[in-house]
């Protein structure tokens, strides 16, 4: 384990740069707080301020096995326990990015894809899965017991 060492600075730095990278990218398409129930292609979102879904979402390949889907999320992002992304035609869950602007909760008993970058923290509740990443910038990375799978 790095903590205070020059592989934890290191990650860091990299961790702050692909975050800032990721919320400064222009042209994204707007969507509502609530994404319950979207199907999405291959883009780059924006929620501009705090972001939830109770209900599956689609991310869609579209046959792309090198898709990239980037949320912009300004504030937090909470999933409900019922909550899953569900990967189509391709998609896969290390070309899935959200960048958060303060904190992510994952439900109890949600599935969720990507790597999410968190200014200040991540909790993943009771049973939720994970495949990606749970990088938090400022805070902590909360797990219970969950299933986290590298992408």
């Amino acid at each position: 384990m790095d903590i205070t060492d020059s592989a934890a600075a290191s990650a860091q730095t990299n961790l702050s740069n692909a975050y800032y990278a990721a919320i400064a990218l222009p042209g994204a398409a707007v969507l509502p707080a609530d994404i319950s129930g979207l199907a999405l292609t291959p883009g780059l979102y924006s929620i501009s301020s705090a972001a939830q879904f109770e209900t599956p979402i689609t991310l869609d390949a579209q046959g792309d096995t090198n898709a990239v889907f980037i949320f912009q999320i300004g504030s937090t992002l909470t999933t409900s326990g019922s909550a899953r992304v569900v990967l189509v035609n391709g998609a896969q869950a290390k070309n899935i990015f959200w960048a958060v602007g303060t904190s992510a909760t994952l439900g109890t008993s949600s599935t969720f894809a990507g790597t999410i970058m968190a200014l200040t923290s991540i909790t993943l509740d009771t049973s939720a899965t994970l495949q990606g990443r749970a990088l938090a910038h400022n805070g902590a990375v909360t797990l219970g017991t969950n299933t986290v799978t590298d992408p």
